[in-house]
């Protein structure tokens, strides 16, 4: 997330400290677009997971399959996208999926113009069109990996003023058309944000059309959860919809591979691949 995309410096300054495998059928909560296709049942996955700014190596991947994370996010595309992705091929996805890596596709769109995160931002005259072309890329991008149908793409929102409203309605209003699109072509919405900003702009918008069914929550507060320390809702995001990022730019050695990661709690869907 943000914290593989900017200093540490900057980023503390900006924001603030703010398993098993199995198929299921849940987390379509406030998905309104999904009721008029057949999908294919979701992947989820229950444990720790990890994010980091690019891909690792196969032989990382491999060195890295311990146990302790069963999960990856990767970054597949977007305008905002802060690293190159050498390693992150369908050759690559379909090797550690076969070694029994999970995967989480995030996808860094355009941000907020009242946020300070990503060059390319969001205007409330074009947000609802670039919202839908951008996740016609996100699906491009991630059926090209061999991330199948009914896969879920984690939209990436960085931190913003939630009290401006325009802006506020802006990014609803992409975030809608983004989710919408994804379903017309059977993947799944999620979406990654801050729960002082991104992320309760979505919990808690009063119109919960077009919003994503599955939440990605910053919290960095250590706590390998989604549930003692879930901010919203009781009632929200239940089913396998959730996940927790609790800590931020962990260096880490596993199998004489040192990579910087942040550690997430998982209990939402992965990709499907194979």
């Amino acid at each position: 997330m943000s914290s593989h995309r900017q200093s540490k410096k900057r980023r503390y300054i900006t924001w603030g400290v703010a398993g098993a495998a199995v198929v299921a059928g849940a987390g379509i909560a406030a998905q309104t677009s999904m009721a008029a296709t057949t999908w294919p049942a979701q992947k989820t996955f229950t444990g720790r997971a990890f994010d980091t700014c690019a891909a690792p190596s196969l032989a990382a991947m491999k060195a890295w399959n311990t146990g302790f994370y069963g999960a990856a996010a990767v970054y597949i595309g977007g305008k905002n996208r802060g690293c190159n992705q050498p390693n992150l091929t369908a050759s690559w996805v379909k090797s550690v999926s076969a070694a029994g890596w999970k995967l989480i596709p995030l996808y860094v769109g355009a941000q907020p113009s009242c946020g300070s995160g990503g060059s390319v931002k969001i205007s409330a005259a074009t947000a609802a069109a670039t919202g839908k072309s951008e996740a016609d890329d996100a699906v491009a991008k991630a059926a090209a990996l061999g991330m199948k149908a009914g896969t879920p793409i984690y939209l990436d929102m960085e931190a913003y003023d939630t009290t401006n409203t325009s802006c506020n309605n802006a990014v609803l209003t992409y975030v809608r058309a983004f989710d919408k699109e994804l379903r017309a072509k059977t993947y799944r919405a999620g979406y990654y944000g801050f729960t002082s900003s991104s992320a309760k702009a979505i919990a808690n918008a009063a119109d919960k059309t077009d919003l994503p069914g599955n939440l990605w929550y910053a919290l960095w507060d250590k706590q390998n959860t989604t549930t003692t320390d879930w901010p919203f809702g009781a009632s929200q995001y239940t089913g396998h919809s959730r996940a927790h990022q609790y800590m931020v730019n962990s260096k880490e050695t596993r199998g004489g591979y040192t990579i910087t990661v942040d550690r997430d709690a998982w209990d939402a869907p992965v990709a499907i691949t194979g």
